[in-house]
């Protein structure tokens, strides 16, 4: 009975989390908004143990802060803390695209372009949660190609951060092309070609403009 009730909670901790992760795309659910245990379990015709798991899932995501004491909220950065946060990123990133103009291999090279082109797919179809998984994938492929394996897992911690201020703040979905696209194409370029400095230049160029995107909520 046990085991059968510990899946049966998986089951329906994995459902609250897509549903609630879908609200959050979605802008159903606001920056800041509290997540009361009981409201949810109710709303989603669950137990309070899976809504429990599933905001704990979240939290570790960055997009719901655990209060002690007070339930859970939506994650609401600032902009000041956005601007620390590409601030850490673009120098890691500038590190790590130097190191992987050196080392990175033609299959590297070739799941960059696989990456590039599902972006570009995925952005016509207005996903926003496949296109941030797939835009963190191709800077962790650059990230990994750097050979070094305490970089790849801080370049790592720092794209989930910056992840989360694109949930929030990303309205690149309002225009009509995505300029990332084009740079992140220039990027594959440069490190096939194996030129550290160009690459460095335009990773650098890329995050700046990335930052100047997520100023305003969309």
């Amino acid at each position: 009975m046990y085991e059968t009730d510990s899946i049966d909670n998986a089951t329906a901790a994995e459902h609250v989390y897509r549903e609630l992760k879908r609200r959050i795309f979605s802008k159903d659910l606001r920056p800041g908004q509290r997540l009361p245990e009981a409201s949810l379990a109710r709303t989603l015709s669950v137990s309070r143990t899976p809504v429990r798991e599933a905001l704990r899932v979240l939290a570790n995501e960055g997009l719901v802060i655990l209060i002690p004491g007070n339930g859970a909220r939506l994650a609401s950065p600032a902009l000041a803390e956005m601007q620390e946060g590409y601030e850490v990123r673009e120098y890691l990133e500038r590190l790590a695209v130097r190191r992987a103009a050196r080392n990175i291999t033609p299959l590297q090279i070739c799941l960059l372009d696989e990456a590039v082109k599902e972006e570009e797919s995925i952005f016509s179809s207005r996903d926003l949660e496949r296109y941030l998984e797939v835009n963190v994938r191709f800077h962790r492929i650059i990230a990994e190609s750097a050979k070094n394996r305490i970089l790849a897992e801080y370049v790592g911690n720092i794209l989930s951060r910056t992840y989360v201020y694109m949930v929030f703040f990303e309205s690149f979905f309002d225009f009509d092309t995505n300029p990332s696209l084009d740079e992140h194409r220039e990027i594959v370029r440069a490190l096939s070609d194996h030129n550290e400095d160009l690459a460095e230049t335009l990773m650098r160029k890329h995050i700046n403009l990335s930052m100047e995107a997520l100023k305003k909520p969309g």
